[in-house]
C-alpha cells in the first residue's frame, strides 16, 4: 500500500516542530538543548581540559569523546541503566559526525567531552543528539569550522520523506531509515547510515530532502546562539 498521507498530518518534506536552546546547563562549559517533535535531547560539553592517563594523549590535537545515553524513562519500555551496545555504536557515530567541524589542533594533549542524554524518544534520537551536541560545543567555545546538523529521511510505503516518527519507523507496510548529518555551509556529509533496503535513486532522492532539511535546522541552530549572545549582550 503506498503511503499517501503522512501520520501526523505533515507534508511529505516537513520536518516537525523545532525548538533549540543553548546554556540549559549552567556547571558545564557548554550545553543545548534540541527537540524535534517529542524527541528531545540535552548535551552537555566538558572541556578542554587535561587528558589522562598520559598516553592517551595525543601532543598534535586534542581529543573528541561524545557518550550517548537514552534514559530510562524516555520510551514506554523501560530501558535498563547503563552502557549498552546501541549506546556505544551511536556515541562512536556521533563523535565521528562532529570531527570534521572541529579544530581541536589548538588543544595537544587535551580531551573535549560531550554528554548527550536522550530525555524523550520518538525516532531520530541520534540526529538530535548530534544537533544538540553542535550547539553545545558551539557554546563552549570550542572552535568549529561549521555547524553539524542531522536528519533522519527515507521511505515509507514507498514514499519518500523527511524526520520519520516513530509510527513511520514501524509502518507495518515497510520502511527504511537513513540518519544523514552534514556541515551545511560546506555541503560536506559527516554522516549517512542507512537501515533498511533503498535502491541508489531512492538514495539519492531522500539526500536531496536530507541537504534542503539540514538548512533549514541550520537556521535554527544560528538562531539559538545569536539568541543566547544578544541577551548577554543586552545584560
Amino acid at each position: 500500500m503506498v503511503y499517501s498521507k503522512r501520520i501526523d498530518g505533515r507534508k511529505f518534506d516537513e520536518l516537525r516542530e523545532i525548538e533549540a536552546k543553548v546554556g540549559v546547563v549552567k556547571s558545564a562549559d557548554g550545553s543545548a538543548m534540541f527537540r524535534i517533535g517529542d524527541t528531545v535531547a540535552i548535551a552537555a560539553v566538558r572541556g578542554p581540559r587535561d587528558l589522562y592517563p598520559k598516553f592517551m594523549q595525543n601532543p598534535k590535537k586534542g581529543i573528541l569523546r561524545c557518550n550517548y545515553n537514552m534514559v530510562s524513562f524516555s520510551v514506554d519500555e523501560r530501558i535498563r541503566p547503563g552502557p549498552s551496545r546501541r549506546s556505544r555504536e551511536i556515541s562512536l557515530v556521533t563523535e565521528n559526525a562532529l570531527l570534521p567541524a572541529l579544530n581541536l589542533e589548538e588543544f595537544p594533549n587535551a580531551v573535549v567531552d560531550v554528554f548527550i542524554e536522550i530525555i524523550q524518544a520518538d525516532a531520530g534520537t541520534r540526529c538530535a543528539g548530534i544537533c544538540a551536541a553542535s550547539l553545545a560545543l558551539a557554546d563552549a567555545g570550542i572552535p568549529m569550522r561549521d555547524m553539524v546538523c542531522a536528519v533522519s529521511v527515507g521511505k515509507v510505503g514507498g514514499k519518500a520523506l523527511v524526520d520519520l516518527n516513530k509510527k513511520e519507523e514501524d509502518y507495518e507496510e515497510g520502511s527504511s531509515d537513513m540518519p544523514v548529518a552534514m556541515l551545511p555551509r560546506k555541503n560536506e556529509i559527516s554522516l549517512l547510515q542507512l537501515d533498511g533496503d533503498m535502491k541508489p535513486d531512492d538514495i539519492d532522492g531522500c539526500l536531496k530532502l536530507a541537504i534542503k532539511a539540514c538548512k533549514k535546522i541550520s537556521e535554527i541552530q544560528r538562531n539559538a546562539l545569536m539568541g543566547k549572545y544578544q541577551m548577554e549582550k543586552e545584560n
